[in-house]
């Protein structure tokens, strides 16, 4: 799983915004003599069963740092101190774990919150056997191009809280839905002001407008909407894949995005075999998301770069598709993260835990391996060593289980065990 080997990337800007209920819920949390603001205060987490740290020259010195009988210091927004809990050092305030686990916030560093409607028919249809002939994407497309900026905001800050109340700590995510200068800077710009990890998608598919001139979208793409989209993005992103857009034109997109100071991300090798993993190894995108459909060259490409396999099971169980192997990737050597694709058409879920169970049933993944991938994984597919573990110095992003142990994730599949989290030192579920 080659934990750490990501280069470190500047501390990230402000937090992402839960929803008021999310915000109320900061109320639930069980402390002791508080005696500072949450800025200054240190807290104490203890009594926990089994901690996971993903440092593995901590506990039981596997990926996971796993250490039993646990505690966690937090001052701030940041980890100060974990070990053996008969050692912790004295805080302003407790929080009795109850001899529950504790891991790292989930990692989501793939998802597509910016949207208006749904597919529910197309959906429908097709987990019936029923033909159906709407336009996908196009649909989604047509619903965000006539929504408001108020309503996209207030869809995405409800899917954020959902992925929160879930364990999701820190998300990306995408524009794609309008592909228009217009529609996906504006798509940007909102997601922008609710998490620091945000894409640039203009090349999900071909817009509707010119259909019938790939080339001419392409340059739109590669000129005025990057323009226009690059001062909120962090990333840049193309859909490689039959159907959508080749490998010369991958390549001409991720490259324009990166003299803008944008890092290539893709979505490669879902649908068929095909050039985005090579592509991605060759121009060090951060991630080749999908990846289910590869060559022996491709998982050896992978395996000696620094680009992360991530896989989006989610995508295969809502569409009835081919599972990626990841017992291939992992025994490769490649360095693999989970996440959900939250989007409205082919994986409508925010849940990161239904992913760890789905990984662990059905991608030959253990519960250990699927826990790192939802986690350490994630965060090296976002080239960040801040979050995605519970250590010195990491942002106190964490998770407590209604469970003894992270398996439970997939042990206990379809059940609410996220029982509290701390984001950035707060508690907020």
């Amino acid at each position: 799983m080659n934990p750490g080997r990501s280069p470190a990337r500047p501390a990230p800007g402000p937090a992402p915004t839960a929803d008021q209920a999310t915000e109320d819920a900061m109320s639930n949390a069980t402390t002791v003599s508080p005696a500072h603001s949450a800025s200054t205060a240190s807290t104490l987490i203890t009594n926990i069963a089994a901690l996971v740290t993903n440092d593995p020259s901590l506990g039981d010195r596997s990926p996971l740092g796993l250490i039993q009988d646990a505690a966690v210091a937090i001052e701030g927004d940041r980890v100060v101190w974990t070990g053996d809990q008969s050692k912790a050092p004295a805080t302003d305030n407790r929080v009795d774990a109850g001899g529950r686990a504790v891991l790292p916030g989930f990692v989501d560093s793939h998802s597509h919150l910016v949207f208006a409607g749904d597919r529910t028919q197309e959906f429908n249809a097709r987990m019936s056997g029923r033909a159906y002939s709407a336009g996908g994407i196009r649909t989604t497309v047509a619903a965000t191009r006539a929504a408001s900026d108020g309503e996209l905001e207030r869809n995405l800050t409800r899917y954020l809280a959902e992925a929160l109340r879930q364990g999701t700590t820190t998300i990306e995510t995408k524009s794609g839905y309008g592909l228009t200068t217009h529609d996906e800077s504006r798509a940007l710009r909102i997601a922008a002001a609710h998490t620091d990890e945000v894409t640039y998608l203009g090349a999900h598919i071909v817009s509707p407008d010119q259909a019938d001139d790939p080339a001419a979208y392409v340059a739109l793409v590669t000129g005025e909407m990057l323009d226009a989209c690059a001062p909120y993005a962090r990333w840049i992103d193309v859909f490689c894949e039959k159907g959508a857009f080749d490998g010369d034109q991958a390549r001409a997109i991720l490259t324009a995005g990166k003299a803008k100071g944008l890092h290539p991300r893709i979505h490669a090798n879902q649908l068929s075999y095909g050039p985005g993993v090579q592509l991605a190894v060759e121009l060090d995108a951060a991630s080749a998301d999908h990846c289910t459909h590869l060559t022996d060259d491709d998982v050896d490409a992978l395996a000696n770069s620094s680009t992360v396999a991530t896989l989006l099971p989610g995508a295969e169980f809502s569409t009835r598709a081919q599972w990626p192997n990841a017992r291939r990737l992992l025994d490769a050597g490649v360095t693999v993260a989970l996440s959900t694709d939250c989007n409205p058409g082919s994986s409508f879920t925010s849940s990161v835990p239904f992913c760890v169970a789905l990984a662990v049933r059905d991608m030959g993944m253990t519960p250990d391996e699927a826990v790192w991938s939802a986690t350490a994984g994630g965060a090296q597919a976002l080239r960040r060593e801040d979050i995605g573990r519970l250590t010195p110095g990491a942002y106190a992003d964490l998770i407590l289980l209604d469970a003894p142990s992270h398996v439970h994730l997939a042990y206990r599949p379809g059940v609410p065990l996220v029982d509290g989290v701390w984001r950035r030192g707060v508690r907020v579920v």
